[in-house]
């Protein structure tokens, strides 16, 4: 799954707190619909887990659209589909999927943390942490730096590129 792009036009030009705002909003979208489809083929200790994060992404991405607000823009919208990375038939495929959105939340907000000051930056750098602590307890072990998968060890950047928005059936 990948966020689509948040880019201004030219003579819409926004900051680039108000974009890495935006990105990190899309991606939350992006977060909730993944957990609402992994929510239903995972159960026991797992799905309560799933169900958290679910209610902790909305929150996150309820409070981005109020900074967004904030700063003076218009929330980006959550598309009505987005194309998943690989099938969720299953409860492993869909822990699978958990770690893959924590991975791409992280990134967002790493970029947010380095586009910010201040009180934004520290509850950017929370929920990079929260997205780095879900992801290692889904993938079962950790990576040497969350939100930089250009910096992890052995990561491939197309497995934790961005969420792409899709329609309703799934094609682009």
């Amino acid at each position: 799954m990948s966020t689509r792009s948040v880019r201004p036009s030219e003579e819409d030009a926004d900051s680039p707190e108000l974009t890495a705002v935006q990105a990190a909003l899309a991606a939350e979208h992006a977060a909730v619909y993944g957990y609402g489809l992994l929510g239903g083929r995972i159960d026991g200790k797992r799905g309560a887990e799933a169900r958290a994060a679910y209610d902790g992404h909305r929150a996150r991405r309820d409070a981005l659209a109020r900074s967004v607000r904030d700063l003076g823009g218009r929330p980006v919208a959550s598309d009505a589909a987005y194309a998943l990375p690989f099938a969720v038939a299953d409860s492993p495929s869909a822990v699978r999927l958990a770690a893959v959105l924590e991975d791409r939340i992280a990134g967002a907000y790493a970029d947010l943390v380095r586009a910010t000051e201040g009180p934004r930056r520290a509850e950017a750098a929370g929920a990079l942490r929260e997205a780095a602590v879900r992801a290692a307890r889904w993938r079962g072990g950790n990576v040497a730096f969350p939100g930089l998968a250009e910096r992890a060890a052995g990561a491939d950047p197309a497995a934790t590129g961005p969420v792409e928005a899709a329609g309703a059936d799934g094609a682009r």
